[in-house]
């Protein structure tokens, strides 16, 4: 009995202090555990999805779903046989508007041995001139003093007249042949700018014939098709989505309670519902700026009224070494469980 006394005083001394350190641990912030996990969270990745750039009829279909492609395969080909006439149309425009070019240019190459002509010709009509001038001087001199006769003056004056009227008529000429090569020239670069328009239109049709092909934009798989041979496309329509999956990443949804702590870079353990058994690694590779709310349409947060706080959770992305074993047995949309390792939080604290 003796011994009563002093055991419930230890007893006591215990309880009291288990309860102390519970309190301790409840009260601590969620944060400051060494790891943080979470099972709101999901594999995904950036599937690409193809679509037509052109309008038409598929006449190729060649991938099936969940296959393996690679960037740059042919998937399928739309009927291309209005695009090749309407480039061989265009073409037909290119090489009539070269031969326009063509025959302006010799044109041009004429106009200059025209005027070349005109010119010799106005000198030619310059020279007759000024005999002719000479010859009347001449004999009108010889008519005053009576030693030519009235009939020589007068052809002499007739002379003169029609040789400045033909020098007249030669530097119209001349004038005319000038001011045509400015007109061809003209003609010439509107030519020019219609070529130009016309490759440009040749360009535009070659380049929606070649949108009848249709490629893989990235590695991956085949994850949805959504056509079938014989289909009429309109422009912009999905068509198959990709999946890069090799190229897979988590988005977690932590509690905004849980985040103090974590920062880019630090390793992350993963189990996969699908995998039972298996832990991958992997790294955090970015913290959402936004809660998943904060996207909605509609606002959450209620200005008016009773108010009940309800903690936000915010993405972090997570990426996985896709090289481990067992990582290529990830699809997107597998449910996982992340595990962040935050190190120490006493020294972070």
């Amino acid at each position: 009995m003796t011994f009563t006394n002093p055991l419930k005083l230890t007893s006591a001394i215990i309880f009291i202090a288990i309860l102390a350190g519970c309190m301790h641990y409840v009260n601590q912030p969620e944060a400051s555990a060494s790891s943080q996990s979470t099972n709101n969270a999901y594999i995904q990745a950036d599937m690409s999805t193809v679509a037509a750039q052109i309008s038409g009829t598929t006449d190729q279909i060649l991938v099936t779903e969940n296959q393996p492609v690679k960037a740059g395969d042919l998937l399928l080909s739309i009927d291309n046989r209005d695009f090749v006439l309407a480039v061989e149309a265009a073409k037909a425009q290119v090489e009539s508007a070269q031969a326009n070019i063509g025959s302006l240019a010799a044109q041009l190459t004429q106009q200059e041995s025209t005027i070349l002509k005109a010119q010799a010709t106005v000198k030619a009509n310059q020279a007759r001139l000024q005999l002719a001038k000479a010859d009347q001087k001449r004999f009108s001199n010889l008519a005053e003093d009576g030693s030519g006769s009235i009939q020589a003056l007068q052809q002499a004056n007739t002379q003169l007249t029609v040789e400045r009227t033909n020098l007249s008529k030669t530097q119209a000429e001349l004038a005319y042949a000038q001011q045509q090569t400015h007109v061809l020239q003209a003609q010439l670069n509107t030519a020019k700018a219609a070529l130009l328009l016309a490759k440009a239109d040749l360009h535009a049709r070659e380049l929606k014939l070649s949108y009848t092909k249709v490629y893989a934009p990235i590695d991956g798989v085949v994850g949805k098709k959504i056509v079938q041979l014989g289909d009429f496309v309109n422009a912009g329509k999905p068509l198959i989505v990709i999946v890069p999956t090799k190229s897979l990443y988590i988005t977690a949804n932590y509690r905004e309670t849980q985040l103090a702590n974590v920062q880019m870079g630090q390793p992350v353990s993963i189990e996969v519902d699908a995998l039972p058994g298996v832990e991958l690694s992997g790294k955090v590779e970015s913290l959402g700026p936004a809660s998943g709310v904060s996207y909605a349409a509609i606002a959450p947060h209620n200005a008016t009224g009773n108010f009940t706080k309800i903690v936000q959770r915010l993405p972090v992305k997570i990426s996985i070494d896709m090289t481990q074993k067992n990582a290529s047995k990830l699809r997107v949309g597998m449910s996982v469980i992340p595990t962040i390792e935050t190190g120490d939080t006493h020294q972070l604290m």
